[in-house]
């Protein structure tokens, strides 16, 4: 493709823009409300983003050579919990104040929100909307709202960037330029992205799956080159103290762990926990490499790792579900013929919305005592991600090979080879990551 071709989506963009002036003023007014928003409720509720200064201690700390998992910051003395490598990348972070550098966030993440729904656009086969201003000035400022965005922004956290990582580079086509070492590298900032290696694996791109291998070893030497001492501690012994990161059974954790602790009034499930994981995890690849090898359908192979990567990690705080955008994404690219999925697709993001797990009380370990009414309540994204993956499981298969789309789908890659602290923006829990 000549670069000619490359701009001709985005000078259509700027077309039809310049054809609706009223829309594109419209979508800028209803972002500058949003972030508007967004400053009032921080005059009024102070959020803290507590991980931006976690972030910024580990920069200093790498630059120093100092003790990286020694520290502690904040009030709520969070260590650090990332690889020697993360940290390096961190040492940007100190080159202004704390209260700068906190700025510099939400507008990096604004960015990052609307790179996001650009690339969920362009994935789920809706690249004249990928290419539209005023649409994606609209889905960021609504974007923003949705509960683990909102607490990305909150926290200050960085699951915006390694979700448009992930998805920028298993949405490229088969046999791209070193496709998979940028999943590669998001699995050396923060571990749980090497799952996508396995799904490139068991779906037949053995070569992006070593490179995306090839990646995060790159990511793990350079970390022991410069921070050797570090290296050893955390791959020898922090990086298996989940504890560390935080209490698994707060209504924070939405993975498997902390439904089951709750569900069973516990905070160590054990085996309880262990085994459903398990058996999770299994299932979810293999969802993942059906709805690829069958379908065809890249993005719904991603979002089915991702969601399985969600529910079976032992933590994966609110926040983490910033894959609710791609998901809500491909849902409205397959709602244009089907009222029920229109009507799915509303209560998705409602319930990505409506913070639930904030309204049951939980101070204290009252995590520990719902009712059974009160539990679903406090765990609806792994009572969401377990019901996508058994849907997707059970969705029909088309005949290896088909390459016909049933009405409403949409390819998801150009065509080529085939297949080929607790917060309610008031408090924050003992945790980080």
């Amino acid at each position: 493709m000549s670069a000619a071709d490359g701009m001709r989506p985005w000078r259509g963009a700027w077309a039809l823009s310049i054809a609706s002036p009223r829309r594109l003023v419209c979508a800028a007014a209803l972002l500058l409300a949003s972030f508007a928003g967004l400053y009032v409720l921080y005059r009024f509720h102070p959020l803290s983003m507590s991980d931006i200064a976690v972030y910024q201690a580990e920069g200093e700390a790498a630059a120093a050579r100092g003790d990286l998992y020694g520290f502690t910051v904040t009030k709520w003395n969070l260590p650090a919990t990332y690889p020697p490598f993360a940290a390096l990348l961190f040492i940007l972070t100190t080159w202004v104040s704390l209260s700068t550098l906190k700025v510099v966030c939400v507008l990096v993440n604004a960015a990052l929100l609307a790179l996001l729904v650009h690339l969920s656009c362009k994935a789920a086969g809706l690249r004249r909307v990928a290419y539209s201003a005023p649409a994606l000035l609209t889905a960021t400022a609504l974007g923003l709202w949705l509960e683990p965005v909102f607490q990305t922004f909150a926290f200050g956290q960085i699951n915006l960037a390694l979700t448009c990582l992930v998805l920028w580079d298993l949405s490229r086509p088969d046999g791209a330029r070193g496709k998979g070492f940028v999943t590669g590298i998001a699995a050396g900032i923060k571990l749980t992205p090497a799952i996508f290696a396995v799904y490139l694996l068991i779906t037949g791109r053995v070569k992006a799956a070593f490179t995306a291998l090839a990646g995060f070893v790159f990511s793990a030497v350079l970390g022991w080159l410069v921070l050797p001492e570090a290296s050893v501690e955390f791959w020898t012994r922090r990086m298996f103290e989940t504890g560390r990161v935080g209490l698994a059974w707060i209504v924070d954790n939405q993975s498997l762990q902390g439904l089951i602790s709750r569900v069973l009034h516990t905070p160590e499930p054990g085996l309880l926990w262990a085994v459903p994981t398990a058996l999770t995890a299994a299932a979810g690849l293999w969802t993942a490499r059906r709805i690829y090898l069958r379908r065809g359908l890249e993005i719904w192979g991603v979002l089915a790792t991702a969601v399985t990567a969600l529910l079976v990690s032992p933590i994966s705080w609110s926040h983490h579900w910033v894959w609710c955008v791609p998901l809500l994404i491909a849902l409205a690219a397959h709602t244009r013929r089907s009222p029920w999925r229109r009507a799915l697709l509303a209560a998705l993001a409602v319930a990505f919305t409506l913070r639930t797990m904030w309204i049951v009380p939980h101070a204290g370990d009252l995590d520990l005592r719902f009712s059974w009414w009160q539990q679903p309540l406090a765990a609806p994204y792994p009572l969401i991600g377990l019901t996508l993956l058994a849907v997707l499981a059970s969705w029909s298969p088309r005949p290896a090979g088909a390459l016909t789309e049933e009405p409403g789908d949409v390819p998801s890659r150009p065509a080529g080879r085939m297949p080929k602290p607790r917060t309610d923006a008031q408090e924050l829990p003992a945790r980080t990551g």
